[in-house]
């Protein structure tokens, strides 16, 4: 009797095992530790292990490495990333002073000129820059904009990877692998993953909240703390960074508490400790950088919300998000139409997927009815879904070819394809999404053009320990499309606080270190000055000549002030445009008409769209000579790969359509004058 009691036990413990070794069996032990499906315990191989091989690893570095492969060939900013790099920068750069702080902010700080629609918190900007300052005292300031942004991209790429380890204790290592593949071969994620967007910054909060909730059947007592975490990290993301996300978390603890999956007990008290915290941690960190009482998401909840004014920016249908933004961001045509289906309706697949799926569904279908929408707005719900697409791709790719072996080997070619596919639609959309940043190419010209001219100056005449200031204007597209303080490599160490200021008497102002109590008068509107500057280096080291490419025989390089006016008014003022070297301009007419010689030096183009030029079919860039203006940036590149590609087939060209969107004038004057002053004084 004995002997067959122990036979059963062992049976009992191999069925469990089996059981679990499947890739969606934790949520089907039944008593006895036999699957509800006798499909999934008996004719279904399953993932039978949670071994972490090559394969797993190359997989999973594919994720921090095609992040940074996106930064690197797309490392400029867009507008909606504005708020966060400007401060990021300014935190970086002046610090946060503890005396005197509203002059001293109020001076120096972006967000006092420019506030924005409403305001946003620095509590990621703080965390950024204070993460790279050792960095980019390393590297150099000239890399400064990058490492913030990896910074990030990295802290998302390691939210993914912890994701992707909990789907694996969860549901086994083929549910992991094919969620690492479907979600590196999307593009949204992993382009906007290092972008300072304030929802980018919620996202990670928000994936390793998911990642809490993910069952664990190895460590079962451990449930309740990692479901007290995930909700903190919902609260945190919500009250801090979107406030849109206290849907997300209303409809996830609902769907909780209805399975029953987590009491009430176990919402509430985790929920009003981690709100007091964010509360605690928010007020006085944005009330000291915004100088006044505020809470950033609380402000920007009654504006966009209460006021309705988010439908300012634009109105769409109520079914953008589930018809046209969903399909984009899991991008794998397979995901839609075969995996989220079959895993939503498998009866081995079913349960697990519905826990996964619910609450981000729901959360959608609600957020679908606010009239302003955006797809990164949605973005915290793509590693849940594309998680439960995982797990029907893992149940098909280990089904045994029983009765058609033809049709089993078929159905895995095709999800192959289909992954190779979206790679390549992926890579297509990062090459198109690269050509988006004409003020960014424009801004780098510009840096690298006026540091030669003032290496070139202080060659013929050097004068050691001095940095050219050269002030540039950039329109509002300019702005829009890349131009960052970063851009302009200042540092601390070269020019501390420089500004363009005083443009309502038609002066300008330069109020540097406040610390060091040093004030100097830049004329900018003497004829012979070109707009350009030399002005004493005030500290040694790497800064803006080393990130300007220039300086030499002694000089200490560049220093670019960017103006941001965008008053017409002032714009049409006699003798505005005297005061640059430079103008980022859409229109250049407008700046001719405004007095004083120019010369426009380059083009950037940017992308329009696609295009199909036939054979003898000629355009802009088919001129062997060049255009009258020079290309400078990826238009260039574009143009150049179109030739090639025209030469290969024949005449025929499929590809992006660039159109001239920042012209780049100079003023015609040259910087060497300006060392004799220096040299003078």
């Amino acid at each position: 009797m004995a002997s067959t009691e122990k036979a059963q036990l062992g049976d009992v413990r191999e069925r469990v095992k089996t059981a679990r070794a499947n890739p969606v069996a934790p949520a089907f032990i039944e008593k006895h530790g036999k699957p509800v499906s006798a499909l999934a315990s008996e004719t279904e191989p399953a993932i039978r292990t949670t071994t972490y091989g090559l394969t797993d690893i190359a997989l999973s570095l594919s994720i921090p490495a095609l992040i940074l492969v996106h930064l690197v060939l797309a490392p400029y900013t867009k507008v909606e990333e504005s708020f966060n790099i400007q401060a990021a920068h300014d935190v970086l750069v002046y610090g946060t002073p503890t005396s005197n702080s509203y002059n001293k902010l109020s001076s120096s700080y972006d967000h006092f000129a420019f506030p924005g629609a409403v305001p946003r918190t620095f509590i990621g900007p703080v965390l950024l820059a204070g993460l790279a300052q050792p960095i980019v005292a390393l590297v150099g300031f000239q890399h400064a904009q990058f490492v913030v942004r990896a910074i990030l991209g990295l802290f998302n790429a390691s939210c993914l990877l912890v994701f992707s380890q909990s789907l694996r204790r969860a549901y086994g290592t083929g549910a992991a692998r094919w969620y690492l593949l479907l979600q590196a071969s999307q593009f949204h994620i992993i382009f906007y993953a290092s972008r300072t967007l304030p929802n980018m910054f919620a996202f990670g909060l928000t994936t390793l909240a998911f990642a809490f909730l993910l069952p664990q059947p190895t460590q079962p007592p451990s449930t309740p703390r990692r479901q007290r975490l995930a909700i903190a990290l919902f609260v945190f993301a919500a009250a801090i960074f979107r406030s849109e996300v206290a849907l997300l978390l209303a409809t996830t603890v609902l769907h909780l508490l209805l399975l029953p999956a987590i009491s009430l007990g176990r919402v509430i008290n985790p929920f009003a400790v981690s709100f007091l915290i964010a509360l605690l941690t928010s007020l006085p960190i944005d009330s000291y950088f915004w100088q006044r009482p505020l809470w950033p998401e609380l402000s920007g909840f009654i504006y966009n919300v209460v006021h309705g004014s988010a439908s300012n920016w634009g109105v769409s249908p109520w079914h953008y998000y589930a018809v046209s933004a969903l399909p984009r961001l899991l991008l794998n045509p397979l995901t839609t139409l075969l995996l989220l289906p079959l895993s939503l309706t498998h009866p081995a697949l079913r349960r697990a997927a519905r826990r996964l799926t619910t609450g981000p569904f729901l959360f959608i279908a609600l957020y679908s009815l606010q009239p302003h929408k955006e797809t990164r707005f949605i973005f915290y719900t793509v590693p849940p879904l594309t998680a439960a697409a995982a797990l029907a791709a893992a149940h098909l790719s280990a089904r045994r070819a029983t009765s058609v072996p033809s049709a089993a080997l078929l159905l895995k070619t095709i999800l192959r394809l289909a992954v190779l596919a979206a790679f390549a639609a992926s890579t297509a959309m990062l090459a198109l999404s690269a050509l988006n940043y004409p003020g960014g190419e424009a801004l780098a010209f510009v840096r690298h053009d006026a540091a030669t001219a003032a290496a070139a100056a202080a060659a013929a005449r050097p004068v050691p320990g001095v940095v050219a200031v050269v002030p540039v204007h950039a329109d509002v597209l300019a702005c829009m499309t890349g131009v960052t303080l970063f851009g302009t490599a200042t540092t601390r160490e070269v020019v501390p606080g420089l500004r363009l200021r005083g443009l309502e008497d038609g002066g300008l102002e330069s109020d540097l270190d406040l610390d060091l109590d040093l004030d100097l008068d830049l004329d900018l509107d003497s004829e012979s000055s070109g707009g350009v500057v030399m002005v004493p280096q005030l500290h040694s080291g790497r800064g803006a000549g080393g990130g300007g490419g220039g300086g030499g025989g002694g000089g200490g390089g560049v220093a670019i002030v960017v103006d941001k006016t965008e008053d017409e008014a002032v714009l049409r003022r006699a003798g505005f445009w005297r005061r640059f070297a430079y103008v980022l301009a859409e229109e250049p007419d407008k700046v001719r008409s405004g007095g004083g010689e120019w010369e426009t030096v380059a083009v950037v183009k940017g992308y329009a769209g696609i295009e199909v030029v036939r054979p003898g079919e000629m355009g802009p860039d088919d001129n062997e000579d060049g255009p009258v203006v020079p290309v400078v940036g990826n238009g260039k590149t574009v143009a150049l790969v179109k030739r090639r590609v025209r030469a290969l087939t024949g005449g025929w060209w499929v590809g992006p359509r660039m159109v001239e969107r920042i012209y780049i004038l100079r003023r015609v004057h040259d910087v060497a004058s300006q060392a004799a002053a220096v040299e003078a004084q």
